[in-house]
């Protein structure tokens, strides 16, 4: 399956030129990657379980329901792991909130030591967090040259050109949020929270990822405060 960047970089061309020629991505619209194939991809953050504090038993049994799922699946999946310096600035922020509304005067000087020794520690060590995503494709059968008569329908009536094909997105995204539901169904016995990313959350996560020097990790969604529906 296609990945979310592409391989295919020609040594020769000019190292100047934008690097959007290089991103499979085409669009990013209701929630859904549309990649420039026609395929469309959706995104998953999945939360995490301390496997080494569970008993035999259970880690038995997450096993085998791990094992199940993988089974019932008929398509292809992309698990992917987005590990990131830990960005420690929004909790520092809310401990001088609470430093600045601390009317007990050792209270206050407590939190300002406290927050000074989370600030050196972060800046010395190199805390890492770590993300887990699953990537959900749907590939519809297309024909990407086109007949004659499909390329003249298309310059003469443009607008019906392009009711088909926002039909055809609303077909492809419906069989592709199917999938989405079986996997949401089939990792949630193990005790885990999934939820698809939005549009706005699936262009922080590739900025993030396509410009790990520049950008900051942020915390796209606290899955800990997920309710699944």
């Amino acid at each position: 399956m296609e990945l979310l960047h592409s391989k295919n970089l020609s040594s020769g061309e000019n190292s100047g030129a934008s690097t959007q020629k290089y991103v499979d991505v085409d669009e990013i619209k209701d929630g859904v990657i549309v990649l420039k194939n026609g395929s469309i991809r959706s995104v998953l953050l999945v939360s995490s379980i301390n496997f080494d504090l569970k008993s035999t038993d259970e880690q038995d049994a997450i096993i085998q329901q791990y094992q199940s799922f993988l089974n019932s699946l008929d398509f292809p999946a992309q698990i992917m792991i987005n590990s990131r310096r830990l960005n420690i600035d929004p909790y520092i922020d809310f401990l001088a909130v609470k430093e600045r509304s601390q009317a007990n005067e050792l209270l206050r000087l407590q939190i300002s030591e406290y927050q000074n020794f989370i600030r050196n520690l972060t800046e010395v060590s190199n805390i890492m967090t770590k993300s887990f995503y699953i990537i959900v494709p749907f590939s519809p059968v297309e024909n990407k040259e086109g007949g004659f008569f499909s390329k003249m329908s298309a310059i003469f009536y443009p607008h019906q050109e392009i009711m088909k094909k926002r039909e055809n997105f609303e077909t492809y995204k419906n069989q592709l949020w199917q999938r989405v539901d079986h996997v949401i169904s089939g990792l949630s016995g193990i005790g885990l929270k999934i939820v698809p990313l939005e549009t706005q959350e699936i262009i922080e996560l590739l900025y993030n990822s396509y410009n790990p020097n520049i950008y900051k990790n942020v915390i796209i969604k606290d899955v800990d405060k997920i309710e699944i529906k």
